[in-house]
């Protein structure tokens, strides 16, 4: 199967509907290959619903989308079970989480009660419900978005809850070229209702698995975790990156490596992902925080620091 040709289709499909962010459509098709989810900041009207939908079509998966409040409960989530009088017996009622590409969003919006339930079934990939387990349908992708400027009212999700995250993104706004672009593409019809799916999810599947495959030799390796060892050992930084992150890096990577056309990861992959997958996992110190300093200026800076492996 041809990795990069599928992928290059998708990407293509996608970008129909979202303008200029191919970089972010690339990354979220990573973190589907790698079985993870992804955490997308930034501010209202930006795109992240309609990201989650055009992906959901272009590959051919159910899509549900649940709105974070603070009144959400875990059964609101996860579903239900409930006494059919016709039949005699208890069923189920499947909740939304029972979805191929979930979208939760305003996620910091609901109780930590409720996120965990979130975050459990993303972890365990099935929900319990009473002494019933269900198992969640393959492939599952959660993109949870959560706006980081408006903090009144919400519940921030504790630092080993963000670190399930495979990835954070943050869209952006568009540059004005782009823009413009939207608003011609716009102007006579949503181009989300003319999607069609360019894939679907059994060959998705069979990504997954073949991009376990790719090579990731061991000078390449090393490089890796000496990274996320300097983000432990860096003196800006309170708490580095845990052994989870490390094969979160090295997962992308190959995912990375295989929607490129490659059949082995080279630094680069490592230093182009590194930021979408690492930074959300360091805590800076109070003192850096002081100064002024964000966690991606320090991420940047300690990737810059370490040495790159070159060819013999």
């Amino acid at each position: 199967m041809d990795i990069k040709q599928t992928a290059g289709r998708v990407i293509e499909d996608i970008a129909r509907v979202i303008v200029g962010k191919d970089e972010v459509i690339e990354l979220c098709l990573v973190a589907m290959l790698c079985e993870g989810h992804i955490l997308l900041e930034d501010v209202p009207g930006i795109g992240k619903t309609t990201l989650a939908k055009a992906i959901a079509r272009s590959i051919g998966c159910s899509f549900r989308r649940i709105q974070f409040t603070p009144d959400l409960l875990p059964s609101d989530v996860t579903g239900i079970l409930y006494y059919n009088q016709k039949e005699q017996d208890f069923e189920f009622r499947p909740g939304p989480i029972m979805s191929q590409v979930v979208l939760a969003d305003e996620i910091n919006r609901a109780t930590p009660r409720t996120q965990s339930a979130l975050l459990e079934a993303m972890q365990e990939r099935q929900v319990t419900v009473d002494v019933e387990t269900m198992a969640l349908p393959r492939p599952f992708l959660v993109l949870a978005t959560q706006n980081p400027i408006e903090l009144e009212g919400t519940f921030p999700l504790p630092e080993a809850q963000i670190d399930r995250f495979l990835m954070r993104i943050a869209l952006g706004y568009p540059s004005k070229e782009d823009e413009n672009a939207i608003l011609l593409r716009y102007e006579r019809q949503d181009p989300l209702a003319r999607l069609e799916p360019v894939t679907e999810a059994d060959e998705l599947l069979a990504m997954q698995e073949q991009v376990r495959s790719v090579l990731v030799e061991e000078s390449v390796r090393e490089y890796m975790v000496d990274v996320v060892r300097a983000t432990r050992e860096h003196e800006a930084v309170e708490l580095g990156v845990s052994p989870r992150g490390t094969l979160a890096l090295y997962r992308t990577a190959q995912a990375l490596a295989a929607v490129r056309g490659r059949g082995f990861v080279i630094p680069d992959d490592v230093k182009y992902l590194a930021p979408p997958v690492l930074t959300h996992r360091i805590i800076i110190s109070p003192q850096t925080r002081l100064r002024g300093r964000r966690p991606e200026e320090v991420m940047a800076e300690i990737v810059g620091t370490v040495p790159v492996p070159v060819e013999s």
